[in-house]
């Protein structure tokens, strides 16, 4: 058997300014954006660099209460976690692009890791695995 995820969803306000951030400030690539008429809405993939990666779903909130859990994909907690294989440049970059860290550099047993806040709030490790993971 060979399963794999190949989307996280991630609700959002707007395609458009999501798409700026995660392309523009994360240097993700825009894998596709379609517009399906028979539900107005669009299909928009992103994914981080390298082989691999698992994409997000840019999925626009349809709802009120839909848009209740924008910025609040898991409740406060880290969602998801940017592994990279370089940690200095990335942060560096990070922050040059305005990315907000909720919690700075710091070394773990596993690795080196920050928290950051997508341009809604919610929470992603960046992190540089040194433990052979």
């Amino acid at each position: 058997m060979n399963q794999a995820i190949a989307l996280i969803a991630i609700v959002v306000r707007d395609y458009d300014e999501a798409i700026d951030f995660y392309v523009n400030k994360l240097g993700f690539t825009l894998v596709e954006d379609t517009y399906q008429p028979e539900q107005d809405k669009r299909w928009v993939v992103v994914r981080p660099a390298g082989e691999g990666s698992t994409s997000l779903l840019l999925a626009r909130a349809s709802s009120a209460h839909q848009e209740t859990f924008i910025g609040n994909q898991a409740g406060g907690r880290v969602f998801l976690f940017l592994q990279t294989d370089d940690f200095s440049r990335d942060y560096a970059a990070m922050r040059q692009a305005g990315i907000r860290f909720a919690r700075e550099p710091k070394h773990a047993p596993y690795g080196i890791v920050a928290v950051f806040e997508d341009l809604y709030g919610n929470l992603w490790d960046l992190v540089q695995f040194t433990d052979g993971r």
